[in-house]
């Protein structure tokens, strides 16, 4: 090998980095829109919850 070593090399390649970034973005934005709807769920089953206890 002549120069820097692999390990240099790919530590001062910057060209995945928006891709990375981008992905770190999209995955917090997935998890809060997971957590979100596990929130509205369960509001959802308790007032089918009541709909149910009232129809009795």
């Amino acid at each position: 090998m002549q120069g820097k070593s692999i390990f240099t090399r790919i530590m001062h390649d910057a060209r995945g980095a928006t891709a990375v970034e981008y992905g770190l973005l999209v995955g917090l934005i997935c998890m809060a829109a997971v957590l979100g709807m596990d929130g509205f769920a369960g509001e959802v089953e308790k007032m089918w919850h009541k709909v149910e206890t009232g129809l009795r």
